[in-house]
């Protein structure tokens, strides 16, 4: 099995729906930087996975045919929110497993403005399971979007198994917005307090404000994948995938009457272990994150899964700084989803574009100091999780 690198990492800043340009230009350009971070040209590139969720067949192909068209393989990726992250996973099985030397992953996002919602409704859906026991977990929640409804629902959950506060999901969205600040590629950047965060308009009275939610954003990300020797040759620093684990739902996601569990935090978990494991490294050694903050409340419960802290802790880990700059792990720095924005189809790869900057010391202001282990959390309902570990080669 060849050792896996992210030889070149590229993005473009994420926008707002209807202020951007078409995907298919998102996606050049996105693809463009990584080639030139890698200093490799796409006629080196043997295969192509380009993840996107909201769009027609083969888009991949009309995103990169704008770059070049060589004939390679063009696999086109849907995993819901996970997209990014499985195009990227998909390049790394590829390249480690010999079938190819270098491969891009590429992904793009073109949304509308508003929540996000079905888009076949004349077919079953793949959330019916999903939507069934959130009904019955939140049925007081009100006429108020789904996801609001999952996620809410999971730190609600939090809130009366713990006794977690609503002022530390403020906190979190706080921490994001003073990461963000210093993030060219953040659609957000104006520093918010706890006080504000608190005083948005409220969604579910008591459980979350608006700020607490990530936006539709549109927006491209794209990773150049080469085997460590590949690499070497070409002269490429690169950064070293250490380990990488894939899960979907098991019964546990619809047992024992949890929103935590419906939103995938077993999911979750049971990546992070295997990433543990497979890298022969504890949570404690991990020194910065991205993970998936769709919500306030996912970034909360995803603390305790991904065992950055105990159960229970998470409020605790908030309280004292652990996930902020000198503190133990370093989450988000990017701003994350909640001050970035959240183009389905791009975060993965744009969350392995913030890890690899930082793991090549090359973060300016927003630089994790020491950074040597990176740990990627992305995850999508319905369900799918990657939790990827980077390494500084």
């Amino acid at each position: 099995m060849a050792a896996v690198v992210v030889a070149g990492t590229g993005m473009v800043p994420f926008r707002k729906p209807g202020a951007s340009p078409p995907y298919d230009e998102l996606a050049r350009e996105a693809i463009v930087a990584a080639l030139a971070d890698a200093g490799i040209d796409y006629a080196d590139v043997q295969q192509a996975y380009a993840g996107f969720v909201y769009g027609d067949s083969t888009s991949g192909q009309r995103a990169l045919y704008a770059v070049g068209m060589t004939g390679i393989p063009v696999v086109n990726v849907n995993n819901n929110c996970s997209t990014g992250s499985t195009a990227l996973f998909l390049a790394r099985q590829a390249v480690e497993g010999g079938a190819a030397d270098c491969v891009l992953a590429v992904g793009f996002e073109q949304m509308r403005p508003g929540a996000i919602g079905t888009v076949f409704g004349d077919r079953p859906s793949p959330f019916e399971r999903f939507d069934r026991v959130c009904a019955e977990l939140a049925a007081d929640a009100g006429d108020i979007p789904l996801a609001l409804r999952y996620f809410g629902g999971a730190g609600r959950e939090h809130m009366r198994r713990y006794g977690t506060k609503l002022a530390t999901f403020a906190k979190i969205r706080a921490k994001a917005s003073r990461h963000a600040q210093h993030n060219p590629n953040a659609l957000f950047r104006r520093v918010v307090t706890d006080e504000e965060v608190l005083a948005d308009v409220p969604l579910w009275p008591g459980v979350m404000t608006r700020l607490m939610a990530c936006p539709p954003t549109c927006g491209a990300a794209a990773a150049v994948v080469t085997s460590e020797a590949y690499a070497r040759r070409r002269g490429v620093r690169g950064v070293r995938i250490r380990a990488q684990a894939m899960t979907t739902d098991t019964p546990s996601t619809f047992d024992g009457a949890s929103m935590m569990r419906l939103v995938g935090c077993d999911m979750t978990r049971a990546a992070a272990d295997r990433v543990y494991e497979d890298a022969g490294v504890a949570p404690e050694d991990v020194g910065v994150c991205e993970l998936h903050d769709c919500f306030a409340h996912n970034e909360l419960v995803s603390y305790e899964a991904l065992r950055l802290c105990p159960d229970g802790g998470a409020e605790r880990f908030v309280e004292d700084g652990d996930n902020s700059y000198g503190g133990r792990v370093v989450t988000n720095p990017s701003g994350g989803l909640l001050s970035k924005g959240h183009p389905l189809g791009a975060t993965g790869l744009a969350q392995c574009y913030e890890l690899a900057v930082q793991l090549r010391g090359a973060a300016g202001a927003r630089q994790v100091e020491g950074a040597r282990l990176a740990l990627q959390h992305n995850l999508g309902l319905g369900g799918a999780c990657v939790v990827t570990l980077y390494e500084r080669a």
